[in-house]
């Protein structure tokens, strides 16, 4: 694992050695500020986004799990992939998802774990801020 972390850190660190400065300004949108995750909205605001000068740096979306069995997440466990999606499209490279609730531990967690190879996948860091983990 080490040997793993370290050819990580090396790439990152020669990655950036080979950089220059942008000139733009990183931020974090919130989900609830999204007027939709079609890829056409998107796309635009990805455009407009990028002309004022800002690039998105993290998607933060607010989610709770307060309902019992994996039926019952299974519609908010759709509502986090479709942001996902939308934080990959945007150019966000971390997903912050916020759980206020969860009522079934049990029904949520392979929910989350299949967020999060998902977005493994996508090239999307997810972080759980929450009751939670995975």
């Amino acid at each position: 694992m080490s040997t793993s972390t370290s050819a990580a850190g090396s790439r990152v660190e020669r990655a950036v050695a080979a950089s220059s400065p942008a000139d733009v300004e990183s931020v974090e949108l919130t989900a609830a500020a999204l007027d939709s995750t079609a890829p056409e909205y998107l796309r635009e605001l990805k455009a407009e986004l990028a002309a004022a000068g800002y690039q998105p740096a993290t998607l933060r979306v607010e989610a709770s799990l307060d309902e019992t069995g994996s039926l019952a997440a299974q519609p908010e466990a759709d509502r986090l992939r479709e942001l996902l999606r939308a934080a990959s499209f945007v150019g966000a490279g971390r997903l912050a998802v916020d759980v206020d609730r969860v009522a079934d531990e049990a029904a949520a967690e392979p929910a989350l774990a299949a967020l999060a190879e998902r977005a493994e996948r996508d090239g999307v860091t997810l972080t759980l801020d929450g009751p939670v983990s995975v």
